[in-house]
This record gives C-alpha cells, structure tokens and sequence, in this order.
C-alpha cells in the first residue's frame, strides 16, 4: 500500500511540474493604497489606454535597477499608465516614489495591496519585479518575469 501511494504521488507530482503557469490576460483586480492616500481600482485607469503594471518590492535590488535603468527613457513610457504595485508598507513606497524621482511623472501611480496578496496570486509571483503589458483593450500583451532591460519595455509598448 505504501508503495502504490508513494507511486501516486511521484505522477502526480511530476504532472504538476509539467504544467506551464498561465497568467490571465485581464488586468489584475488590485485595490491599492496609493502614495497619494486614495484606494484605487482597475476603474480609476483610463479607458483605452495601455497599462503597465510592476509588481515590486521598495528594498529588491533588481526593482531599483528597473527603475534606474527606465529613468533615460520615461518620455517614451509617457503615454502609458504605469500602475506599480508591491505589498510593503505605504512609507516604504513613499520614499521609494521619492528616492527615485517618480513625482515628476504622473503616469506612474505606486501603491500597496497591503497583506492582501491579490495581484501576487494574481501572477503566481516568486519574484520581483514582474511586468505585464496591456493594450489599449486591456488584454495581455507581454509579460517579464525577471527584471527586464528598458529596451525591452520599449521594444514592448512598440508592439500596443
């Protein structure tokens, strides 16, 4: 019996390895805490604007790169909404927004889910950043699961 149960789960768990993760081609169904103390939705974007959603964390290294390595190209990430997103507390994205000059663009929104997870279940998240593209439909265009170069952000948002 021992056997046969062991059995069982070495085919259950080599069929579970085998599956690829698919991501939903929706945007996620955030509800974030903002810099600017409002709790915002998927509603409050734009209608028939592309989105782009980073899920990040305010102390990954990798997320300080992205944003560094974007900082030479944000009048090409102008015209889209760039909704960042991480579970750490609200002070730590306020200085993150800070340190990093996203003030001065108004396109970029950065916010916490909180403990709530939703956007990190959303994607299956192991690790930041993670980046999903949509169009001006709302629908999946790309996504990096690693930390990207800003050419292939651009390269990205050229395709919408």
């Amino acid at each position: 019996m021992k056997r046969l149960i062991f059995l069982l789960f070495i085919v259950v768990a080599g069929f579970s390895c085998t599956q690829a993760q698919t991501i939903p081609t929706t945007i996620p169904p955030y509800k974030i805490l903002t810099t600017n103390d409002q709790t915002v939705t998927p509603a409050d974007l734009t209608k028939n604007k592309p989105v782009m959603i980073i899920y990040f964390a305010p102390d990954c290294p990798h997320c300080q790169k992205l944003i560094n390595d974007m900082k030479p190209y944000m009048k090409s990430f102008k015209d889209i909404q760039v909704v960042m997103i991480t579970f750490s507390d609200i002070r730590m994205v306020k200085s993150f927004q800070k340190d990093y000059g996203l003030t001065a663009w108004p396109n970029f929104i950065l916010g916490t889910e909180g403990y709530t997870y939703t956007v990190q279940r959303f994607y299956q998240l192991k690790h930041t950043p993670f980046v999903a593209i949509y169009n001006k439909g709302g629908k999946l265009v790309q996504t990096f699961e690693k930390q990207p170069e800003a050419s292939d952000l651009l390269a990205a948002i050229k395709k919408i």
